[in-house]
């Protein structure tokens, strides 16, 4: 008999497989709109509310990763995330530009503070790429006086296939669920995203902006030119 961390292992192992094979026309999607906002000028901008921050983050200022990509840092790190007229406020001080492409990570996609941050692309016409765990969304009411859930206001869905509550293996003598599985799925299809879109650009004869470890030699001399030409948006806030 499997051990609890060995069922735990083989299940995340399968979804994260099943997940790129079933998600593979939205990364496919998503990664044209960060190419077309790369060649264009833009710069991707990630958010994600408490733990779903650890996915946002994963795409900014990472080795290997693109150049022109900003993690959205709210200051709670999800404390006031059900509050709602808070993620209004959190917006009013971030700098955005029309050719940019928005990353919005939620599981459940119902609370206020991921809901006026899309709100808030929405208007300023930046596409949004939603990760979110889309069946059991739909079953959730939103908890934003609008109604809407983070799915409604995305042009791209990636669907992180997850359960109910996020953990996925029941365990006698337990009354809930243990095992999270969104943190590995989100991070995979945005990397699986950020992959796509970097051969969408050498494709069409543009050399995508990437960071090189700074940990290796040279790394930190080879980053300054890139750095450089975006500092001006990765910097502000």
């Amino acid at each position: 008999m499997l051990k609890l961390y060995e069922r735990y292992a083989v299940t995340v192992v399968d979804l994260l497989r099943q997940v790129v094979a079933i998600e593979d026309e939205n990364i496919r999607r998503a990664g044209e709109l960060v190419a077309q906002s790369v060649m264009s000028g833009g710069i991707l901008q990630a958010f994600g509310s408490g733990h779903s921050y650890a996915a946002a983050v994963e795409i900014c200022d990472r080795a290997g990763g693109l150049v022109p990509a900003k993690v959205l840092r709210e200051p709670s790190f999800g404390d006031y995330e059900r509050i709602e007229g808070v993620g209004q406020q959190f917006c009013s001080s971030v700098d955005v530009e029309a050719n940019d492409v928005a990353v919005i990570v939620s599981t459940s996609g119902r609370n206020p503070m991921v809901i006026e941050v899309a709100d808030f692309f929405n208007h300023n016409h930046v596409p949004v790429i939603a990760v979110t765990s889309l069946e059991p969304s739909r079953t959730l009411s939103s908890r934003h006086s609008s109604g809407r859930l983070l799915y409604q206001m995305a042009d791209v869905v990636l669907d992180t296939h997850g359960t109910l509550g996020d953990a996925a293996l029941d365990v006698t003598g337990l009354p809930e669920r243990v095992g999270a599985t969104s943190s590995f799925t989100s991070m995979m299809l945005l990397n699986c995203v950020i992959l796509n879109s970097i051969g969408i650009m050498l494709n069409a004869g543009f050399t995508p902006p990437l960071l090189r470890s700074r940990n290796v030699d040279g790394g930190l001399e080879a980053n300054e030119e890139s750095l450089a030409r975006y500092n001006r948006r990765l910097k502000r806030f």
